[in-house]
């Protein structure tokens, strides 16, 4: 086996990235506290193709040099917006016709691995704080849950990995069903 380059795996220029056509998901961040985890989600969203990604409340925003040095400059090609409530941009979003989804463990969440996005629908992952999750409030706007099924003694795992975990998720059933 031989490592490959950069060069021949033929990603996109950061102008071919902005022209191409995007996974329809929106990324919301609720309340995320580390610049680190922001910065991570701004490296999976570049990596998935995510339309957008909004950050809201406490959560930090570009440019920040934490978020820079987790995001690699993902955070200069992937589309995002500040918004100083989560509930008015979830509302946004409904308006724009995502459906609206928490990664939270809530009653009736549906198991990640049982959940089938539908191809021609666009939807928004609304991702949490560290400690306290997606809040209660915004868990109420929202269409539904998802949860990632775990078999740890940890009730959790980090925002950042959920997010990678989910958007591959995504992204693997959405594909497969453009092919």
């Amino acid at each position: 086996m031989r490592k490959i380059t950069n060069d021949e795996l033929g990603r996109p220029t950061p102008a071919q990235f902005a022209a191409m056509a995007k996974l329809p998901v929106a990324v919301v961040l609720d309340n995320v506290r580390s610049s680190q985890n922001v910065g991570a989600f701004f490296r999976t969203g570049d990596a998935f193709a995510v339309e957008r990604i909004a950050l809201c409340g406490i959560t930090a925003a570009p440019p920040n040099r934490d978020i820079h040095k987790t995001a690699l400059g993902a955070e200069l090609t992937v589309a995002w917006s500040y918004h100083a409530s989560t509930e008015e941009c979830v509302e946004e979003l409904r308006r724009a016709g995502y459906e609206i989804w928490a990664v939270e463990q809530v009653e009736g969440a549906v198991a990640l691995d049982a959940f089938r996005p539908e191809p021609g629908r666009r939807y928004a992952l609304v991702f949490g704080n560290e400690v306290d999750g997606v809040a209660q409030q915004v868990v109420d706007r929202c269409d539904g849950a998802l949860e990632i099924p775990q078999a740890g003694t940890k009730h959790s795992i980090n925002v950042s990995v959920a997010g990678g975990v989910v958007l591959w998720h995504l992204f693997s059933h959405l594909r497969a069903a453009d092919k």
